[in-house]
């Protein structure tokens, strides 16, 4: 896979809480230039990019953002009010507290919730493998699997940890063949872009684009 194809698979991503929308622009015409999946967003940029943007973006916000414990109804709101302004996908933060006390069933029917509030759009399902066990990682497998969800995410970014080869793996052997994966939080180098690409990532969340750019330039 060139660097072109790679670069594709890329959800340029700015989510910091002091993003102004001068840096969103940035972000938008980095994205334009290198041809990436998408823009990934805070929720309040996205009726600006839209705006200012239209079709030329594929744009991607993020619900119950970072900590995922909101009420399913907040969860809702924000997901209907995405779509309203804008937004082609929907990256999601599960209830992480719930999963671990065992409260599967929460899990899936929030799951479910946001799905149907969303419904044609891609659904991304942040799981947040820092905080969880090699079981809980297993059963989100199967939550996520079960319920409609386009891809099942490692990471916020903001947690402990991001990514890693190892959960990637395990996503892999536990996630039903029709869910996607995304892999993101600490993805800066090249070598980890393309190590998570051929692991089987169809997406990877990153903010350093330009700079796999420039790394696959000066290797040639």
């Amino acid at each position: 896979m060139d660097i072109k194809e790679m670069l594709t698979h890329i959800d340029h991503t700015q989510l910091k809480a002091f993003a102004s929308y001068d840096d969103i622009k940035k972000l938008c015409d980095e994205a334009l230039v290198y041809n990436t999946a998408s823009v990934c967003i805070p929720p309040a940029y996205v009726a600006d990019v839209k705006r200012d943007y239209g079709d030329r973006l594929k744009i991607c916000t993020v619900i119950g953002f970072p900590l995922g414990y909101m009420t399913t109804a907040v969860k809702l709101f924000e997901t209907a009010d995405a779509v309203k302004n804008g937004a082609d996908e929907i990256d999601m933060v599960i209830n992480v507290g719930r999963l671990k006390a065992g409260e599967d069933d929460y899990v899936a029917e929030e799951i479910k919730a946001v799905r149907a509030a969303c419904r044609g759009l891609i659904l991304k399902v942040i799981v947040e493998t820092c905080y969880l066990n090699e079981d809980e990682k297993k059963r989100i497998c199967r939550i996520v699997s079960d319920c409609g969800a386009d891809y099942i995410k490692t990471s916020t970014g903001f947690g402990t940890a991001g990514a890693t080869a190892d959960d990637i793996r395990l996503f892999k052997a536990n996630i039903d063949p029709g869910v996607k994966m995304k892999a993101a939080g600490g993805i800066r180098t090249l070598s980890a872009l393309r190590e998570f690409l051929e692991l089987g990532c169809e997406r990877v969340g990153a903010s350093a684009t330009a700079d796999f750019a420039k790394e696959a330039a000066s290797e040639n």
